[in-house]
Formats: structure tokens, sequence, C-alpha cells
């Protein structure tokens, strides 16, 4: 086989002295087939995303300010990262991003893992809950935000309505984070659900059954069989919606703009309001670095737990 490949390489004319069959001739143009047929995606692909991003680290090394051509910045190396690490604000948007990512995911996570149990059962009009899941997905994120807005509103809002109490939840720190948080876990739980849904229904059925047959109660047949089987499902769903979450910023645009007094300045409204309220490029571009920088990180710790746990 490796013989017919190599000669498949070369003219094959130049080794036998015949014309080459159809079949190699077919062979040697399928090598070059799919290089050409990615060849178009890959070079749009790198216009639109490969040349911002280096444009990107090229603001972040610089100085740069809109008055001036699009590359007279001065050169000022690391300047605006050390800039970055000694500002309070930025600092401490990074612990919020931190902290808000960590208790948005695992609600997602266990709420996810609930309901995707709950949907695996065959209930009684289980078809409608499942498309009624699935409604929260389909709206535009900041349509929903814009929405909940409006209901979390201290005046006219439904929701101190029902609780008939008269809470400013968008105006004060104490509750402006725990707003948005559970605005992003009321749109992405069904997400992960969906993902947890598709695990379970992809199990193998014959460990659940020789548990049941040994006598194990349903406790024990979710701890050690059905847990242990979607751990690969669970380590997708929740590397997608960390990374999801750590930069959210739909939501926090448009319900608090990162404020009040700074509670919901996650990352990506640090960049944004950096980047397109104060001009600062330079400063913005260093702060969209450290966040990618981050975010490959926590993709290479996820995909080497996923390699781990990979049979081999």
């Amino acid at each position: 086989m490796s013989e017919i490949s190599e000669a498949a390489a070369r003219p094959f004319a130049e080794l036998t002295g015949r014309p080459m069959p159809n079949g190699l001739r077919t062979a040697s143009l399928d090598r070059f087939f799919l290089p050409l047929a990615v060849a178009p995606t890959f070079l749009v692909m790198l216009a639109v995303f490969g040349l911002p991003l280096l444009f990107s680290l090229w603001l972040s090394l610089t100085g740069w300010s809109p008055q001036q051509s699009m590359f007279d910045g001065a050169y000022v190396g690391l300047a605006n990262f050390e800039d970055l690490l000694s500002d309070r604000v930025f600092t401490a948007s990074l612990g919020v991003t931190l902290g808000f990512t960590l208790a948005t995911v695992a609600a997602q996570m266990l709420l996810g893992l609930g309901i995707a149990l709950l949907l695996n059962l065959d209930l009684p009009g289980i078809r409608a809950f499942r498309t009624a899941l699935v409604l929260p997905m389909m709206v535009t994120p900041i349509v929903g935000a814009l929405c909940w807005k409006l209901l979390l509103d201290p005046n006219h809002g439904v929701v101190n309505h029902w609780l008939g109490t008269h809470i400013v939840w968008l105006g004060v720190p104490e509750t402006a984070l725990v707003a948005v948080w559970l605005v992003n876990v009321w749109h992405s739980t069904p997400y992960v659900a969906l993902i947890l849904l598709a695990g379970l229904r992809s199990l193998p059925q014959e460990p659940h059954e020789a548990a049941e047959i040994d006598g194990a109660s349903r406790w024990q047949v979710f701890r050690h069989v059905t847990a242990p089987l979607l751990q690969p499902f669970l380590l997708v769903a929740l590397l997608l919606r960390t990374i999801f979450e750590f930069r959210a910023f739909d939501n926090v645009y448009a319900m608090t703009g990162g404020g009040p007094a700074n509670a919901t300045m996650l990352l990506s409204m640090f960049t944004y309001l950096t980047s397109f309220v104060r001009f600062d490029f330079g400063l913005g571009a260093a702060a969209a670095w450290l966040m990618l920088l981050m975010s490959l990180v926590m993709c290479l710790l996820f995909i080497a737990v996923l390699r781990r746990r990979e049979p081999r």
C-alpha cells in the first residue's frame, strides 16, 4: 500500500513508461482537492479574525490614540499591561469576573443536570416541557436582558409586584450582580440541559440494568453508573459554559452597564468601556489580550482533563 502511495505521488509515466490509469489519476487529484477546498475558507478566516487579532496585539504594545494615523502610535512595550495590573478597577473586575463565572457555571450545571434527568423520564406532558425549555435559548441575549430589566423595574416591574416589596434590583451593588447572575442562569441553563440530555440518551442501558438487578437504589445507580458514564458530557458542558460566562457581556451591558459602583464591572465590560468610551485603545487591547490568555489557559486545563479520562 505504501509503495502504491509513493508511486502515485510521482509521475506515473516516469516510473512505468505507461499512461497513469484513471484510478490513480483520481487518487492523485483527490490529494489536492482538500487543500484547494479549504484554502478559501482559511483565507477568509485569516482576514476576518487573524489580521484584527494581530492589530489588537500591536495596539496593546503602543500608546495609540484616535487622533493619530493607524500606525503612528509610539511603542511602549509592556507598559499597558503594567498599568492594567496596577489599576484598582481592573483588579476588582478580575475578582468579580472569576466569582461571577464560578457562581453562574455552578448553578447552570446543577440545574441543567437536574432538568436533563427530569426530561429523560417518560412522564405525561414531558414533550411540551422539553419544547418550553428551549424558549430562553431562542431569545437573543440582549432582548432577554432588556425584558428582565423591565421586569425588575423598582416602580413598575412585575417581580416587585409579586414579592410585595420595593427593591431597586439594578441600582444597589448588593442586588445588581445577583440580578445579572439570575438572567444568565435563566438564559443558558437550557443549553447545559440539552447537552446532558443528549448524553443521557446515548448511554448504554446494560450497566443500569445490571445495577438494578443487583438491588442498587436509584441514587446508587446514578452515583456509580450514570455519573461516571456522563462525565465526558459534563466536562464538555463545563468547558463551554466557563468560556462563555468568563467573557459575558450582553446582559451586563443591557442591564447595568457595569454599575452601580462597578459592582457588575466584568472584564468584558471593563474592556469595552476602556476602548470605546474612554478611547484608550492600547489599554483596552491589553485587557482583551489578558482575557484571551486566561481563556486559553482554562481551555488547555479542560482539554488536559478530557484527554486524561479518554480510554487508552
